[in-house]
């Protein structure tokens, strides 16, 4: 089949989706991680099904939101750790293409030319902060958290946290919620600003249509224009660090000390 010869958007029952649910009633579409058994964990699948559906977000005209958000009692707990231990400790060249499909996923959700909003519903830990930070607006369910345990499992949150942390909360707060692994409950979160605002969960709906009601009132093109500007920092740390993340975090596969800790973590869940 010939492809065809301009960006065409599809209906979402066309993409062939498993681990996320993608659905558009314009002007918003939703993305919603659906793997509660696993708190939304995000496996290569996960990451390649993200990409896919925010790029159709992007061709798609008559979509002017996007808002992200998670099935079930999580948002997102970052990477799937147990396919880590089946797939990638000791093998660097694939974690090189599994952060490869985590770049490209961030890349295409940064990039996608309209406004985004995390509907942060649950605990969001690790790669899943670092997917509500990648959105322009987040609204937090107030008896969520945000942490992020990346130094107890071998792996530096170099997927955003290192690069964004600071420009949100500043350099001591950064260095706060990194080193100390601590929970962030959602009102301090909020009162830091690592989200615009928590609220009851039985308001987050109602939250999340007021923005976007908001934002469908702007102009198309010029938000577009005022998002890049607004991603200037952002790029600038993310695209001047991610490069060397990947590389070094590929090589730490080969490490006692990450694939012990990934064993140990493993090991814990199935007791």
């Amino acid at each position: 089949m010939s492809e065809p010869s301009r960006p065409l958007p599809l209906p979402p029952s066309e993409l062939g989706l498993e681990r996320i649910v993608y659905e558009k009633a314009p002007p918003r579409a939703t993305i919603t991680l659906d793997r509660p058994d696993v708190l939304n964990a995000l496996d290569f699948r996960s990451l390649r099904e993200l990409a896919r559906a925010c790029e159709d977000v992007s061709w798609d005209d008559e979509i002017r939101v996007l808002v992200i958000t998670g099935a079930g009692r999580a948002f997102c707990v970052g990477a799937d750790l147990r396919t880590w231990g089946e797939d990638l400790l000791g093998e660097p060249q694939e974690y090189w293409k599994w952060f490869g499909a985590f770049k490209d996923m961030h890349d295409r959700l940064r990039e996608i030319g309209k406004p985004t909003i995390a509907r942060v519903n649950g605990i969001a830990v690790g790669g899943g902060n670092e997917l509500q930070m990648a959105c322009d607006l987040a609204v937090m369910a107030d008896d969520a958290f945000i942490q992020h345990v990346g130094l107890e499992h071998g792996s530096v949150p170099a997927g955003g946290a290192t690069q964004w942390l600071q420009l949100m909360v500043g350099d001591r707060r950064a260095r706060e919620i990194i080193l100390l692994g601590e929970r962030i409950p959602a009102a301090q979160a909020a009162e830091w600003g690592l989200v615009n605002r928590a609220v009851p969960a039985a308001e987050l709906d109602a939250a999340v249509d007021r923005w976007v009601e908001q934002l469908t009132r702007k102009l198309p093109q010029t938000t577009r224009y005022a998002k890049q500007q607004l991603n200037f920092w952002r790029d600038l740390a993310w695209n001047g660090t991610v490069g060397h993340a990947r590389d070094w975090l590929s090589m730490s596969m080969l490490a006692d000390e990450t694939q012990d800790a990934v064993r140990r973590f493993l090991e814990r869940r199935s007791s």
